[in-house]
């Protein structure tokens, strides 16, 4: 159990947070203070996560981060009653973490629009950005240092990432993937190596100029600083520690589409062009930020301009700069991104191919399942499609083989009228991932690599889940916040939870511990924990080390010009005690 003297702490501090600026919890801090100390009564060690500290910002203008006070646990009970004293009883079965929407990024890429940022928002450009990469490895070594589960202790069995694990699915991106969670050397610069090649050093006032005195819309709306050096330090070669544990993957619509909105193979020369659009007028930002979000995609992509050089044939509505070519930007497809994962240079702690298999080689069914644990059994699902646009759906082939997968495993189902059925089978648990959620799953599109097959969206997926008692809670990303949802049901045993996590690119920067516990009474709870990554809340901006940097990447993330609070999300979609009907694994 935690110490009387981190309690103390803890409880002392309790009301920091409505001072700082912290989304309020709709308690009074006294009640806080209290639930932060019944909190701390169940669980076997803060330390390290949400429950001790949460960055919190301080001071009008360009925020500073300090530490606040920890979140307590909240005890759900949409779908089943809690029942006293099953802390005493309880037995874990699993523990694991997610991460998602890492955005691991090539920001010199010539496949980037930064100049829709007024239009699409922080999906476009971010003034952390360049620094994804180490604070990416920030969250590794955080998972390393927790290495067990704060509830129960149990150590973790794995960690799952969850979609737009790459940010333009370039080759680049995916090996700076490989190597931060799997440890090693990485240089987080492409073109001409040493001389940055971007927009935060094109003297646009439309982006941050960190090394310019002159005025940007950053550093008059957000007060951002002046950082001589800081472009250099941010492309310079660091150390990634990797994962101490095995890690899964799941791949999302920024893994196998530009932008992860625009069709598969679109732009495909430009990636390793010497063109990169800088910025335009309103007219050419306002149709690619509608070929980035319309239905009826542009046919055309604007971006694609003269020769600036020649006068005579340059366009007035952009402007590109020439950048040096890189063959590393090409893109990848979804069999590359398979094929990436089952090399065996890239096995790191594990397991091979990690959760992909020779059956996904060719990247048209990038689903499978995997052991969470004796008795857990995980699957993968891949909610994309190369049609293009951000939301996403799952085609008839991977339902019918995710219902087969559940019904072959169930001794109790529900048929399509309702009727509860039974057969001869061991009831294996099953938590699901995917990248998009239930509501984001309304993509209309075809999938060209089935092009007849019907798509369905989440509904109709929550519906069939249902129908499957042994599905404990479906795990997903992409809307870059934190929310957790209860799908009830008029009969209880057939609810289930889904559990969506905030993004690593944009505050809050979160990733999420998930615990499975079986309390011996008739009921299940999954115990979810928010994790910071590992690094100071107080950037000094004079530090360049890479221990400054992660936490720079944090401060810089919190004064977005697009940071938006809500994406904490409510205490409910936190640290959280998810109660649902027991159906024993054979064990």
């Amino acid at each position: 159990m935690a110490s009387l003297n981190r309690r103390g702490f803890l409880t002392a501090s309790a009301g920091l947070g409505f001072a700082l600026g912290l989304p309020a919890l709709p308690v009074s801090a006294a009640t806080h203070d209290e639930l932060i100390r019944q909190t701390l009564d169940r669980i076997t060690d803060p330390e390290g996560t949400t429950f001790a500290q949460v960055a919190s910002p301080v001071g009008d203008g360009y925020k500073l981060l300090t530490a606040g006070p920890g979140w307590p646990l909240e005890v759900r009970e949409d779908l089943v009653q809690a029942q006293s004293g099953r802390d005493e009883r309880r037995e874990p079965l699993g523990a694991f973490v997610q991460f998602t929407d890492l955005h691991v990024l090539d920001v010199q890429s010539p496949v980037r629009f930064e100049y829709t940022h007024p239009v699409l928002g922080s999906s476009a450009h971010r003034p952390q950005e360049a620094l994804a990469m180490v604070g990416a490895s920030a969250l590794v070594k955080r998972v390393n240092s927790l290495r067990n589960g704060p509830v129960t202790g149990r150590p973790f069995d794995f960690m799952m990432t969850t979609g737009d694990n790459t940010d333009n699915h370039e080759e680049i991106e995916l090996d700076w993937l490989m190597t931060i969670l799997n440890g090693g050397p990485l240089t987080p610069d492409t073109g001409d190596i040493g001389r940055f090649e971007g927009v935060q050093n094109c003297g646009s006032q439309l982006y941050w100029q960190p090394e310019s005195q002159n005025p940007d819309r950053y550093k008059e709306r957000g007060g951002f600083p002046h950082l001589p050096g800081y472009l250099a330090a941010a492309t310079a070669e660091f150390h990634s520690p990797g994962l101490d544990v095995p890690w899964y993957c799941t791949i999302g619509n920024h893994d196998n589409t530009p932008a992860g909105t625009l069709p598969a193979g679109t732009l495909s020369d430009v990636y390793v062009g010497d063109r990169k659009l800088m910025f335009a007028d309103d007219d050419v930002t306002e149709r690619m930020a509608e070929a980035m979000t319309e239905e009826e995609q542009l046919g055309d992509v604007p971006g694609e301009v003269e020769n600036p050089d020649n006068a005579d044939t340059m366009s007035t509505a952009a402007l590109t700069s020439t950048v040096t070519p890189d063959e590393r930007r090409k893109p990848f497809d979804t069999a590359g991104f398979v094929a990436a994962h089952l090399a065996e240079a890239n096995t790191g702690p594990g397991p091979v191919g990690h959760g992909y298999t020779e059956a996904n080689a060719d990247g048209v069914d990038c689903f499978y399942t995997f052991p969470i644990a004796e008795g857990v059994t995980g699957i993968s699902m891949d909610t994309t499609t190369l049609a293009g646009l951000a939301n996403g759906s799952i085609g008839k082939r991977q339902y019918d083989w995710l219902e087969s997968t559940l019904r072959a495993s169930s001794s109790v189902y529900y048929d399509l009228l309702g009727r509860r059925r039974t057969q001869r089978a061991t009831d294996e648990l099953f938590v699901l991932f995917s990248h998009h959620t239930s509501t984001t799953m309304n993509n209309p599109l075809p999938d060209k690599r089935r092009p007849a097959e019907p798509r369905y969206i989440g509904e109709i997926l929550v519906a069939m889940l249902k129908r499957y008692p042994n599905v404990l809670a479906w795990v997903n990303g992409h809307t870059h916040y934190n929310k957790v949802r209860a799908h009830t049901s008029s009969t209880p045993e057939r609810g289930f939870w889904e559990i969506n996590t905030a993004s690593h690119i944009d505050h809050p920067q979160m990733a999420r511990s998930i615990e499975i516990v079986d309390n011996a009474d008739g009921t299940m709870s999954l115990f979810t924990t928010l994790l910071e990554a590992d690094s100071r809340y107080q950037a000094d901006h004079g530090d360049f080390s890479v221990e400054g940097l992660a936490s720079l990447y944090r401060e810089l993330s919190v004064n977005d010009l697009y940071a938006d609070p809500a994406n904490y999300g409510e205490s409910r979609d936190r640290n959280v005690e998810l109660l649902v009907a027991a159906h024993h694994p054979a064990r």
